[in-house]
């Protein structure tokens, strides 16, 4: 397959003038208009001819072009109905380029891709770029994703125990994956310029992941153990059933006064499979 042209900022905003758009910074809406970034990006990427991608938020459709030829399928996933439009026009003659106008968040990602194995590269929207990362990796149909999103969130999500980044979006990502910042992306290549920089983050799912009810369980002991960070595990966990706290806490080696921010992924799922049916809805408390 030929290489199409790649966006520039002059295109760019010739496609944004001609279809009337108007770019919504709360949402994230900064496009990535600089043919060299991207051609950066999907080197970096490591695509093969056979690979499946899924591309979440292709805005005008810059990265698109260029990951269309690398890889044999690319499911694009746009929200904005203006966006769409463009890409209709930018994307015209790419027979491997299926575009859905869709909220990534309200459609079975999973089931879009055939159910994988796929990939995941994306400029992904700022707002809900955790979101969608989580929801993707936790799939099990996504054996790695490679994003664009804001510095800081990157460095949260690689953050490691003890440090001020790390929370439970550290926990929850990095119990479905090996998480990396793998690119620095100076906000001089967007449009319109952010107020701040950006990053690729490298994730590769983890063999041993857990599935939907101990990741479901996991989550529900994250939420607790960093709701108050400074709050001991002892404290953090007084909603739960206090029999089954103190046998987990035992059986796992765990200081109940130690706090959760202190503690690795693997330590906090640990905790979470010893607690276990304590951390369902169902479950009655103390």
């Amino acid at each position: 397959m030929g290489a199409p042209a790649l966006l520039t900022p002059t295109a760019a905003r010739a496609l944004i003038d001609r279809h009337g758009l108007a770019m919504r910074r709360r949402d994230g809406q900064n496009l990535l208009v600089d043919p060299n970034t991207v051609r950066r990006i999907v080197a970096a990427a490591g695509l093969r001819p056979d690979d499946v991608v899924l591309e979440v938020g292709p805005g005008l459709g810059s990265l698109t072009l260029a990951l269309a030829p690398a890889v044999r399928r690319l499911v694009a996933v746009e929200l904005d109905a203006g966006f769409v439009t463009v890409l209709g026009e930018v994307l015209a003659g790419l027979a491997n380029v299926e575009l859905h106008h869709a909220d990534a968040l309200d459609v079975d990602l999973a089931a879009l891709v055939g159910g994988g194995p796929a990939r995941l590269v994306a400029n992904l929207p700022y707002g809900v770029a955790t979101a969608v990362v989580v929801t993707a990796m936790a799939t099990g149909a996504f054996t790695d994703a490679f994003v664009m999103v804001q510095r800081e969130v990157g460095e949260r999500w690689a953050a490691a125990p003890g440090t001020p980044a790390y929370g439970g979006v550290s926990v929850r990502l990095q119990t479905l994956a090996e998480v990396r910042v793998a690119l620095a992306i100076p906000r001089r290549v967007f449009l319109p310029v952010p107020n701040v920089d950006s990053a690729m983050v490298r994730l590769v799912r983890r063999a041993d992941a857990p599935d939907a009810l101990r990741y479901a369980r996991l989550s529900r002991l994250v939420e607790l153990g960093f709701a108050a960070r400074r709050k001991t595990l002892r404290n953090a966990l007084a909603p739960l059933d206090g029999a089954a706290v103190a046998a987990a806490l035992g059986a796992t080696g765990t200081d109940p006064g130690e706090r959760a921010e202190r503690l690795g992924p693997g330590a906090l799922l640990a905790l979470a499979d010893a607690l276990g049916p304590a951390l369902d809805p169902s479950s009655t408390g103390r």
